[in-house]
């Protein structure tokens, strides 16, 4: 598993032409946010967006901009690179899940007791002179 370096991540959101200037006014929606550091990048019409994975996504960023009323870049190579970067995300994040431990450690001989101590095999409780009865 990687170190926790890999779980810094950089990313930038691109925003479409049109309306004009949701640069400044993302910026500040995205400041307001715990967990991350945010760096307007004008001449790229973009946001320049650090945080931790454990702290947020790419794609919950993205939700919370659009549900604001941002509209994101929408080209074909801008859609392809989210879309990567969410499943990226997705990835490591499910990775990181440790498996359950178990509550008690279960020796194998426990299942091996328990079978020795129950009736079992050829064992039939009805009485000899009824099983030959005809």
């Amino acid at each position: 598993m990687g170190n926790n370096a890999d779980l810094r991540k950089k990313r930038e959101i691109l925003f479409s032409k049109f309306p004009p200037g949701q640069v400044p006014e993302a910026a500040d929606d995205l400041k307001n946010m715990d967990e991350i550091d945010v760096e307007p990048k004008y001449e790229k019409r973009a946001l320049g967006v650090e945080y931790e994975l454990t702290q947020h996504t790419l794609a919950e960023l993205e939700d919370h901009l659009e549900d604001k009323g941002y509209h994101l870049d929408n080209t074909l190579m801008s859609k392809l690179t989210r879309a990567l970067i969410h499943y990226v995300e997705d990835t490591q994040l499910h990775n990181m899940v440790v498996p359950e431990k178990r509550l008690k450690p279960t020796p194998e001989g426990a299942y091996v007791q328990a079978w020795e101590h129950r009736p079992h095999g050829d064992h039939d409780d009805t009485p000899p002179e009824w099983r030959e009865y005809k």
